[in-house]
């Protein structure tokens, strides 16, 4: 496999610019998903790399190659698309064996890729049907097999489980977890959806509007967000924020009021803000209390109850514009018009300046660090496996 690197990339269509100088190291073996919103750039860079789209400014190189000026076919890489893509009046050993038919390979040499890829992918009963026999999740193995097969120094992945139903994706996660641990294949995948991110990558990159906001491990970008753009995309369901203001600062804390008149005195480098200064206080919902405890209290009219059976929703007023997201236990008896107190752990909290800056945390959650310093391949924790 190879190295992929991205130095000062630019991407216009006309005047408008997509990508806005994107720098990028994605190591040998690395399993590297790229996040953000529709219409961030993400899949306009993922096919920078594969060559479909010509880069406007900067290089790119893959296993230390300039790459810029060369085609699809002779960069490495192979590519699995959102839709399958598999030739109807194929069958799936045609379908996996075509591009090595078109590259003039030997029948012994396409018999036997197309038979080991076969057996990664669990498709050997199946290499006699055509793809209009399989099921979506069946026919998805066919595309990734269709890639294995050309043993590529890199795998590229543009939203391959957008058309899968809810079961078929979280299997079709696993088989992917296990196919880069199987092959220690470098892969590049493109995703909306950030929980997909967290359980796959060893390292994300969350874009917007074609600039890079943040790049690190799940657990990092989870617990220590650069802005409150990140902090809002990672996690579901999403960060609350609330806009108060500084009481009080010290070296190493502020203290910000809350909704109800409390206060709450957060661990981080105080001598960034005054009193008086606006900020935004983050907090997860997994981190918030139902029936109080903590550092300190606010008090909320319940609006909304999800329950899914393990774990509850409430969506709370307290006091502010938006509703609050508290993910209480599945065993919560609030109801809808519920008068709640909701407790918070100080420890938890960010706190993000006028600019949506974060403001640096003292000390990081004992946790923060289970996903630094692994080796190529390994797989991060969850926030939900973390606890």
């Amino acid at each position: 496999m190879a190295d992929v690197t991205l130095r000062n990339i630019h991407k216009s269509f006309g005047e408008l610019e997509i990508i806005k100088g994107v720098d990028l190291d994605v190591t040998d073996n690395e399993f590297v998903v790229f996040v953000g919103p529709s219409g961030c750039g993400k899949s306009t860079l993922l096919r920078l790399i594969a060559g479909l789209e010509d880069i406007t400014a900067g290089d790119l190189s893959i296993d230390g190659q300039v790459v810029n000026d060369l085609p699809p076919a002779q960069r490495g890489i192979a590519m699995v698309f959102q839709s399958y893509a598999l030739y109807p009046h194929m069958t799936v050993q045609e379908n996996m064996a075509f591009g090595l038919k078109l590259a003039k390979e030997s029948r012994q040499s396409i018999d036997q890729k197309v038979g080991d890829a076969a057996r990664i992918l669990q498709l050997e009963e199946l290499l006699k049907r055509k793809p209009k026999e399989l099921s979506g999740g069946q026919r998805q193995r066919v595309a990734i097999g269709r890639a294995i097969v050309r043993n590529p120094k890199v795998f590229l992945f543009d939203e391959p489980l957008s058309n899968l139903d809810a079961a078929l994706r979280v299997q079709m996660r696993i088989e992917i977890a296990r196919l880069h641990e199987d092959l220690n294949a470098t892969m590049i995948y493109v995703t909306h959806d950030q929980i997909e991110a967290m359980t796959l990558a060893d390292k994300i990159v969350v874009l917007n509007a074609g600039v890079v906001e943040q790049v690190g491990s799940p657990l990092e970008l989870y617990h220590h967000p650069h802005n409150l753009f990140v902090a809002g995309f990672i996690g579901s369901p999403k960060m609350n924020f609330m806009t108060t203001s500084v009481t009080g600062v010290s070296g190493d804390s502020a203290t910000v009021s809350l909704p109800g008149g409390a206060a709450i005195t957060v661990p981080v480098q105080g001598g960034r803000l005054k009193a008086g200064d606006d900020v935004t206080l983050g907090i997860r919902p997994e981190h918030m209390m139902e029936g109080g405890g903590g550092d300190a209290q606010m008090p909320g009219s319940v609006f909304v109850v999800e329950r899914l059976g393990g774990e509850t929703y409430l969506y709370v007023r307290g006091g502010t514009d938006d509703l609050i997201t508290l993910q209480a236990g599945g065993d919560s008896t609030a109801k809808s018009g519920d008068t709640v107190s909701i407790g918070i752990a100080a420890s938890t909290c960010h706190l993000f300046d006028a600019d949506g800056i974060a403001v640096s945390r003292i000390e990081r959650h004992p946790l923060a660090d289970v996903g630094r310093g692994k080796g190529p391949g390994s797989r991060a924790e969850t926030p939900a496996e973390a606890g």
